[in-house]
C-alpha cells in the first residue's frame, strides 16, 4: 500500500491506538517520524519509542502514555501542512496550541523542532502538526 502522506498516517495510527487503549503502536520508519517521536517523548506525550529492526524494513514502536485513571496523555493530534497545501510560518507567526498546553511541531532549516524551540532559535518553517 502506498501512503501519500506518511506523517498523517503516523498521527492516525497513534490516534487509533489511543482510542483502542493500546499500550504501543508500530509505525513505518523514517527520519522525520523518528524526530517527531523524539519530540513527543521530550514533551511527555508518550512514554518511549524504539526502533524495531524487521526483515522487510525497520519500524518505530511507540509506547503510549496513560495516566493512573487510564486517560491518555495525548488528547488530540492535528495535521496542519498537507502535501496538497503546505503551510509555512515565519518566526513571528508560530502559533501557541491551547495557550501553551499543546505543542506545534515544525520542520525548520535546523531540523524538526517544537514551536517554542523554533521561536528561540529565531527561525520559522513548515508547520507539520499540533499535539495537545
Amino acid at each position: 500500500m502506498v501512503v501519500n502522506d506518511p506523517i498523517a498516517d503516523m498521527l492516525t495510527r497513534i490516534r487509533n491506538a489511543i482510542m483502542a487503549r493500546h499500550d504501543s503502536v508500530l509505525v513505518p520508519f523514517s527520519k522525520m517520524k523518528l524526530a517527531i517521536a523524539k519530540i513527543l517523548k521530550e514533551e511527555g506525550f508518550i512514554k518511549d519509542y524504539e526502533i524495531v529492526r524487521g526483515k522487510p524494513s525497520r519500524t518505530i514502536k511507540i509506547h503510549l502514555r496513560y495516566f493512573d485513571d487510564r486517560t491518555p496523555a495525548i488528547t488530540g493530534l492535528k495535521r496542519v501542512s498537507k502535501p496538497g497545501l503546505r503551510v509555512y510560518v515565519g518566526r513571528d507567526e508560530i502559533p501557541r496550541v491551547y495557550s501553551g498546553l499543546g505543542v506545534a511541531i515544525l520542520s525548520t532549516s535546523k531540523g524538526i523542532r517544537t514551536g517554542q524551540q523554533a521561536f528561540r532559535m529565531r527561525c520559522g518553517g513548515e508547520l507539520l502538526c499540533y499535539v495537545w
